[in-house]
């Protein structure tokens, strides 16, 4: 390879080889080594046969003419050795004669050590038709290395952009395909189609520009072989006739001669190489073009219209490099980004970005509003906006600077009916979307003052309902305990969204509609919303007046006392319960929350207090009813409060109710000189014409009082009788759990009248009714007869002797009960087996 000085010398003194058919005549037909430099080992040569031979197409003319030599295939091939170094071959045909013997061909190659590259960094393909390839052997048989090689012209920007051009459609996917080989030689070989072996050159030379500099040097290939399946370069060029390799899952054809492909390529890399060959602009592939963000920006800057993934990433890659670039460049991004800041929906032209390209948008204005000058940042606020109302993405935060005038008054005329759509739209959570779109509004000065109500409603609808939904398993019931502490538990309160605070104290307009729904829930659920309230930090201190439900949820306890809190309640409300009863409500309701209900004297004064009227306009009357009726029995006020509520609510209590009253009411006045007569009959009679069931702790109270009212003191014999005949068996269970009790047992051992008339009363009126001979024997037995036997001997003569004054016929009887064991015959007697005790008239 003599020739001509190229450039500067730089690089390794390479070894050359020549490889051709035999001569014509010559006893060996085979191909055979016509000249090797002495620097070529001679394992390199075995290796080497098998990859510098010649196939020629299956189509070829079988004598061909020196034009049709010309159109025969140049096998150009780069391919790695086993000792990891490069040969890089060219072959051609020199003549065919398929009458007389196989096809003539010479082959030149040149040979890179490993580690090594071409003189001057050059390219292999670049190297593609080079005036330094003999397509003879030298004449003296013995070539020298060699230390520049010349690239050739035909591969220069200007041939290959129409080449590029006129494959358009399938250069992404062949660059999607080069990548994933280039990255992993177990990605398989790509197999490309063309008529003729240059337009595979070609392919080569497009794949060495869009690859890292490196991987270019490294890439292997071959212009064209006759059977692809042979082949061991990345990438291989075959014609229409060689051998098909389609069906085999290990190649990724390319078949240029063929349909053109269809559907996008998902590789956002490879379809922004492509994009940058069609424009014409290889020089965009500088530094590292595998990485997709600067090489999509650098499109982007030059005016190279991008799909809306490979924008995504410009923006992305720019918003992490916004420092480093120019201003100059930054503009220009910007500009090539946005290009019509405001897309007219229904336009044919309208182009809205991705959800990807809106976040990186979002993400790139958020790095430059405010730290550039607005003439860069306001294209791409008034396009992140623009994208973000119509495109339904998220909604930026922008500044009163961020926009210019005019892009202001366009964004104000193009979005006002997306945006109050977006406001009104239901779908969404009233505090997300609708809420940052109000703020654009505002931004634009759009008017959306009548759907401020409709809003704040939903806003206070969802805040309530997310308080609720925070309660264990999703309880929407109100909390049982108080709104002013949270006992172990409890969950915790709910904040308010930061958006809609923020909303709240620079909006007047929303926040007096938003209060005044608040204060409607609050007069509904006001535990709800005071568990909203409870560290929401909704500033109700911005509104001097109005709203006192709200503020009454929104109220610290002001004291443990629970009238007390009430009263308080009252005072933050501002608003007298006489004027507005309503606040009654909500002030009971906050200081009782949940099933908490007041005590009977709580309820009393309540009742004194506010009086009737009031009760029976807020409707509380309810809630003191049944703090009368499920009243502990311990509360010693409840009976009074049920006189207060039939005499203050005579003609509206319902009959049940009313009944159940009365019963409780009779509770309190057993003992006194109200108590009247006939006691169990008139506790029962209430108790079974009741129009609906009495509470059971009404009836429990009932049979309580009554069954101590009858042990107590001296009881008439037909209140005795009565309980006898009645057999109930709870009002029975009640008189003798109250004979069992402690206290009936400290009266017996210290009174000897006590025991006397309780044997009077335990030993009447055997065999009246079974229930009632259990219940008297098992007292007489378990209660009675250990408290007498404990007596001593004087107490227990005091105890006849009063058997003697008041009861005939009861001190034989008491003797004889009380003689040792004389108790089974005389119980057997009281049961009814004996002689009848005499049972006084009615």
């Amino acid at each position: 390879m003599a020739g001509r000085e190229f450039g500067h010398r730089e690089g390794p003194v390479l070894a050359q080889l020549h490889y051709a058919s035999a001569p014509s005549g010559s006893e060996d037909p085979g191909p055979r080594f016509t000249a090797v430099g002495a620097e070529v080992p001679p394992g390199v040569l075995r290796e080497a046969e098998r990859l510098l031979g010649y196939e020629p197409p299956p189509d070829s003319p079988q004598q061909a003419d020196a034009e049709q030599l010309k159109r025969f295939p140049t096998v150009f091939g780069f391919s790695e050795l086993a000792d990891g170094g490069r040969l890089l071959s060219r072959s051609v045909c020199t003549g065919t004669d398929w009458a007389g013997g196989p096809v003539s061909f010479h082959t030149h190659a040149v040979l890179l050590p490993a580690g090594t590259r071409l003189p001057d960094g050059v390219l292999p393909i670049s190297t593609w038709e080079s005036p330094r390839w003999a397509e003879s052997t030298p004449p003296d048989g013995g070539p020298g290395p060699v230390d520049r090689v010349e690239p050739s012209g035909l591969l220069r920007k200007e041939a290959l952009v129409p080449f590029a051009v006129s494959r358009a459609e399938r250069l992404a996917a062949f660059f999607a395909d080069l990548r994933a080989v280039a990255a992993d030689p177990g990605a398989g070989q790509i197999v490309v189609v063309e008529h003729d072996s240059a337009d595979v050159a070609r392919w080569i030379a497009l794949a060495c520009t869009v690859l890292p500099r490196e991987q270019a040097h490294r890439l292997t290939f071959t212009t064209y072989t006759r059977d692809p399946r042979e082949a061991r370069q990345q990438l291989v060029g075959a014609l229409p006739s060689s051998e098909p390799v389609a069906d085999d899952e290990r190649y990724r054809v390319h078949n240029c001669t063929g349909r053109q492909p269809s559907g996008p390529v998902a590789d956002t890399w490879a379809e922004v190489c492509a994009r940058v060959w069609r424009a014409g602009r290889p020089d965009l592939f500088h530094n590292d073009p595998e990485e997709v963000g600067p090489l999509a920006v650098s499109a982007l800057v030059a005016g190279i219209d991008l799909r809306t993934d490979a924008r995504a990433a410009a923006a992305s890659w720019a918003a992490e490099q916004a420092d480093a670039l120019p201003d100059e460049e930054l503009t220009a991004l910007v500009a090539g980004l946005c290009g019509d800041p405001v897309p007219h929906l229904g336009s044919p032209s309208a182009t809205l970005p991705g959800a990807a390209e809106q976040v990186a948008l979002a993400a790139l204005l958020a790095r430059l509003d405010g730290r550039v000058t607005a003439a860069v940042s306001a294209p791409l606020a008034a396009r992140v906006l623009a994208s973000a109302v119509l495109a339904h993405g998220p909604v930026p935060v922008l500044r009163a600077g961020s926009l210019t005038a005019r892009a202001h008054g366009d964004l104000a005329r193009d979005l006002a009916p997306s945006l109050r759509a977006g406001i009104a739209d239901t779908a969404e959570p009233a505090a997300g979307r609708p809420l940052a779109l109000l703020r654009a509004a505002d931004l634009l000065d759009v008017d959306c003052q009548d759907q401020l109500p409709e809003l704040a409603e939903r806003l206070a609808r969802e805040l309530v309902g997310a308080s609720a939904a925070s309660l264990p398993g999703g309880d929407t019931k109100p909390s049982p305990e108080p709104t002013e502490s949270r006992p172990a538990g409890e969950p915790p309160a709910v904040g308010c969204p930061p958006a809609l605070l923020d909303a709240v104290h620079t909006h007047p307009g929303l926040r007096v509609a938003l209060f005044g729904s608040l204060d409607t829930l609050a007069a509904a659920d006001p535990t709800a919303v005071a568990r909203v309230l409870k560290g929401s930090g909704l500033p109700l201190s911005l509104q001097q007046s109005g709203f006192p439900h709200l503020r009454m949820c929104a109220a610290p306890p002001e004291s443990d006392d629970r009238l007390d809190r009430f009263h308080g309640l009252l005072r933050t409300a501002g608003v007298s319960p006489h004027a507005d009863p309503t606040v009654l409500r909500t002030a009971l309701r906050l200081t009782w929350p949940g099933a908490e209900l007041p005590t009977g004297q709580e309820a009393s004064l309540l009742l004194k207090e506010l009086g009737s009227d009031s009760h029976r306009a807020a409707g509380t009357r309810e809630l003191l009813i049944e703090a009368a009726l499920t009243a502990h029995p311990d509360d010693r006020a409840a009976p009074a409060l049920a006189t207060d509520l039939l005499r203050c609510f005579t003609t509206e209590l319902r009959p049940g109710r009313r009944t159940a009253l009365q019963l409780l009411e009779f509770t309190g006045v057993l003992g006194t000189a109200n108590e009247g007569e006939e006691w169990v009959a008139r506790v029962l009679s209430l108790k079974s014409t009741a129009a609906d069931p009495i509470p059971e702790t009404v009836v429990e109270r009932a049979f309580d009082a009554l069954a101590w009212r009858l042990l107590d003191g001296p009881a008439p014999a037909n209140e005795l009788y009565a309980l006898a005949r009645s057999a109930e068996p709870r009002l029975l269970a009640a008189y003798e759990r109250a004979g069992r009790s402690d206290r009936v047992s400290e009266r017996l051992r210290a009174e000897p009248a006590y025991v006397a008339a309780r044997f009077c009363d335990w030993s009447a009126f055997p065999g009246t009714a079974p229930a009632w001979d259990e219940t008297r024997t098992a007292l007489l037995a378990k209660v009675l007869r250990p408290a007498v036997r404990a007596l001593p001997a004087e107490a227990q003569g005091e105890v006849e002797a009063a058997l003697d004054r008041t009861a005939r016929g009861k001190l034989d009887a008491f003797r004889t009960w009380n003689r040792p064991g004389a108790l089974g015959r005389l119980a057997g007697k009281l049961a009814g087996r004996g002689r009848r005790a005499e049972q006084p008239g009615a």
